[in-house]
């Protein structure tokens, strides 16, 4: 994991982008949720002065089969395409944020830090605290960047594949941050199966965070994660719908001084291979 910071307040971000070098600090809007997932009328209502929109289901994923989970990830190659469209050159500092407590700007976060740009941090708190701190917004749409040059190469961060999430179950701390309920198998909105990998264990990722929708502090995020058995030379993955909030508790993890593996195709690829089990229950298995 980058020794880069990981999160920037409204406070430091204003001034990164009003003082020497903003040309060289790029803005992302990552607004998207499961029941609303294009954003950007909400996006153009109102947004950080010069944020470029980014589209997660088309540019932070691509379209396959259910095999492979709801949100794959793109090629390198089309990820480098759009980040070049959003101005990034290497050794730019990316900010992402969105509406819902960075539960879905952690995936831009997760996916440029794994591409490669080493200096990508989140709005601690997303966009709440920015307007909170009685900063300007910006309607429409930003207008667009120079073309950035920046080089992308999936080789930075640890992933979990579908063929090798049973056997670190079993030897290692799977973590789900899917709602509890979910994870029990009580409910399940989107994906064909309820339930949860077995040996996974539950811990949503709304729980890494406090009432403000801010990370809890690293200390307490430690404690959190060794009392769900990330103790030392304990491998810890993680995984949830299709792989956008997993990446919220990535971000929880890296704070904790932890190195986590994302399983990318999460539940909603698990759940449409019938021949893996599913467990259901507040029990790992």
């Amino acid at each position: 994991m980058s020794t880069a910071p990981i999160l920037i307040t409204a406070a430091a971000l204003h001034e990164a982008l009003t003082g020497p070098g903003a040309d060289r600090v790029r803005v992302l809007d990552v607004r998207w949720r499961l029941d609303r997932p294009d954003g950007r009328p909400e996006y153009e209502a109102g947004h950080i002065p010069g944020a470029q929109f980014v589209d997660l289901n088309v540019e932070l994923a691509r379209h396959a089969g259910p095999e492979e989970g709801r949100h794959p990830l793109p090629s390198v190659d089309e990820l480098q395409a759009a980040a070049r469209r959003w101005g990034i050159s290497d050794g730019d500092t990316v900010v992402v944020y969105d509406d819902l407590n960075n539960l879905s700007s952690a995936r831009a976060w997760w996916l440029l830090r794994h591409s490669g740009v080493s200096d990508v941090r989140l709005l601690d708190g997303a966009l709440r605290t920015w307007t909170e701190a009685g900063l300007p917004l910006e309607s429409g749409a930003a207008a667009l960047p120079a073309p950035g040059t920046v080089s992308l190469s999936y080789t930075s961060l640890p992933v979990l594949a579908l063929e090798d999430v049973a056997a670190f179950a079993d030897d290692s701390l799977l973590l789900d941050a899917r709602a509890a309920e979910r994870y029990r198998g009580e409910v399940e909105p989107v994906d064909p199966r309820a339930g949860h990998v077995p040996g996974a264990v539950s811990a949503p990722t709304t729980e890494n965070l406090g009432p403000d929708g801010r990370f809890l502090a690293a200390p307490a995020l430690r404690e959190r994660f060794r009392l769900l058995g990330a103790e030392d030379g304990v491998g810890v993955g993680v995984y949830c719908g299709s792989g956008v909030t997993a990446a919220h508790q990535a971000v929880a993890l890296a704070l904790a001084g932890l190195e986590p593996r994302v399983f990318v195709g999460s539940w909603s690829q698990w759940a449409n291979h019938p021949e893996l089990p599913a467990a259901t229950g507040p029990n790992p298995s």
